[in-house]
């Protein structure tokens, strides 16, 4: 039986590329596609104020990437955080990346903030520093793609370090059974992020914008997170 996955998508794609990539939502269905776990998803964009009816049932909840700041005041950012709250104490397993690595980080009780270290962008390498019973296929040196200015910069109490780098020291964390966060973009394809490296390169040095364009000549392993948390999702869940 598939897995049912409801993302809440925290950001609208930029118009420059809605024509051939439309939205997170849909990138996000894209890479689920690859990987071999058989799941469903329906998408809600949050910004938008739109939530999942209490009556619905899904496996997992996925919170998106987004440019908004996960400790910002925005309004639908503080619905959000309430919702997952709820979501957290009703015992749902959560996945979050980027946007939502960081929110959830902050929700149970973590820090996010701006880096001192500044923008994160192409691929990057992160060491993993757990092996689980879920990190199917297995790997020692995970690279994703990452677009990202913030970090968390402490983890929740009851978190577990899973992956990290000298850049980012926190870049991916389980807590128990429950939550699994990556702050690396397993959905987001070389050409993608070869296209908001070059919208955002007013906003980089030069040296910046050639090493993160430079990296893109190496593979990522988005499917592979993919599937780690497809497994994540299905780990302890009866058949049937």
């Amino acid at each position: 039986m598939a897995l049912r996955i409801c993302i809440l998508e925290t950001d609208f794609i930029s118009p420059e590329f809605y024509e051939e990539y439309h939205s997170y939502g849909r990138m996000f269905r894209q890479l689920f596609s690859k990987q071999p776990i058989p799941a469903e998803f329906e998408v809600f964009n949050v910004v938008d104020g739109h939530y999942p009816d209490d009556s619905e049932h899904f496996d997992a909840y996925l919170v998106t990437g987004s440019k908004a700041d996960s400790f910002g005041p925005d309004p639908w950012i503080q619905t959000l955080k309430a919702y997952l709250l709820k979501r957290y104490q009703n015992g749902d397993k959560l996945l979050g990346v980027c946007f939502g690595h960081q929110l959830l980080a902050i929700i149970l009780g973590g820090t996010t903030e701006r880096s001192e270290k500044g923008w994160g962008m192409g691929i990057h390498s992160y060491q993993m520093t757990e092996t689980k019973s879920w990190m199917t296929p297995e790997v020692s040196d995970l690279k994703m793609i990452a677009v990202h200015k913030d970090q968390v910069t402490r983890l929740p109490e009851n978190a577990t370090l899973i992956a990290s780098s000298e850049f980012c020291p926190y870049a991916a964390y389980s807590v128990g059974d429950q939550v699994l966060c990556f702050q690396g973009h397993p959905e987001f394809i070389h050409d993608f992020s070869r296209a908001v490296i070059e919208l955002r390169r007013p906003l980089f040095s030069e040296t910046l914008y050639q090493r993160s364009v430079d990296s893109l000549r190496h593979e990522q392993q988005g499917v592979t997170v993919a599937e780690w948390m497809m497994r994540f999702v299905a780990e302890g869940k009866q058949p049937g």
